[in-house]
């Protein structure tokens, strides 16, 4: 995602200034495809920009760049704004901005509801949170990256919704591996079954991306089954949090794992179709 969002960044004419990944190799190769530096440090990331874009897997990454010790992005980050996009839990958004307002910088949410083509094309739907004057100041830079964007609120909101469109987007995407993995059982022909789902109360936005996947069994990586238990599993905390009971949630977070537990976990979030495929009668 972090790539091809720097791509469409320099394609729309913003100076890329400097990369950082933990894999410094593929740091490196983007750096020269884009005429800029690969940093060693992330301290140096924010010594060369204005505005520092994050995407990182989870809680403890996003804790690590911000907070870490010996090297992290709050140094001499005064003056600084930093846009973070990934799915993380509430928690750790709150955490960030504060210890960036300590630092005298800034940071806001850019949750993205979609997937790396979309970063590529600059067609991301974006949930934006934190101090509205802030978000305003990222207009330009947010546009080029996106179709459509929504401010939520303040910090930690965007997390909240972009945890229920993940909880309920990985529902459906197990119901209607159900659904085919059933329809295959029964010696259903899963093409016409499909045409007819799209046509009925059955149809999805999953359907549309993930369905023919399913049907064929492939299953390359645009959304991990491992991203899709830890985005089910910030939902089903929250749950617990306000104290609402989400059945299909867990149980569909329980699959997901499932799939983890049995080596199925960087598979796309569609590879859950088989679990159902390959597991009739609860084997």
């Amino acid at each position: 995602m972090g790539a091809n969002m720097a791509r469409r960044l320099a394609e729309k004419g913003f100076q890329i200034t400097a990369l950082y990944d933990v894999r410094h190799e593929a740091a490196a190769a983007l750096a020269t495809e884009l005429g800029c530096q690969a940093a060693r440090r992330l301290a140096d990331v924010t010594a060369e920009a204005d505005f520092i874009l994050t995407v990182v897997s989870d809680d403890r990454a996003m804790r690590e760049i911000f907070t870490g010790p010996g090297d992290n992005l709050l140094a001499g980050a005064g003056g600084r704004t930093f846009i973070n996009f990934a799915t993380v839990s509430p928690r750790v958004h709150l955490e960030v901005e504060a210890a960036a307002l300590s630092a005298g910088a800034a940071a806001i949410e850019a949750c993205m509801a979609s997937s790396i083509t979309q970063a590529r094309q600059g067609t991301l739907y974006l949930i934006l949170a934190g101090d509205a004057a802030v978000v305003e100041r990222a207009t330009g830079l947010l546009e080029a990256l996106s179709v459509a964007r929504r401010y939520v609120g303040a910090t930690g909101r965007a997390a909240q919704v972009k945890a229920l469109v993940n909880m309920v987007m990985n529902i459906n995407t197990a119901g209607l591996a159900e659904g085919l993995g059933l329809g295959d059982a029964l010696g259903l022909d899963l093409t016409m079954l499909r045409e007819i789902f799209s046509q009925t109360g059955a149809n999805s936005r999953v359907l549309e991306t993930d369905g023919a996947d399913m049907q064929n069994r492939e299953h390359d990586c645009f959304f991990s089954a491992a991203h899709a238990a830890k985005d089910s599993g910030i939902a089903v905390a929250l749950a617990g949090e306000a104290g609402v009971r989400v059945p299909l949630a867990e149980t569909t977070l329980a699959q997901y794992q499932r799939m983890i537990e049995t080596g199925l976990g960087e598979l796309d979030k569609s590879g859950v179709a088989e679990l159902t495929f390959k597991g009739r009668g609860g084997k």
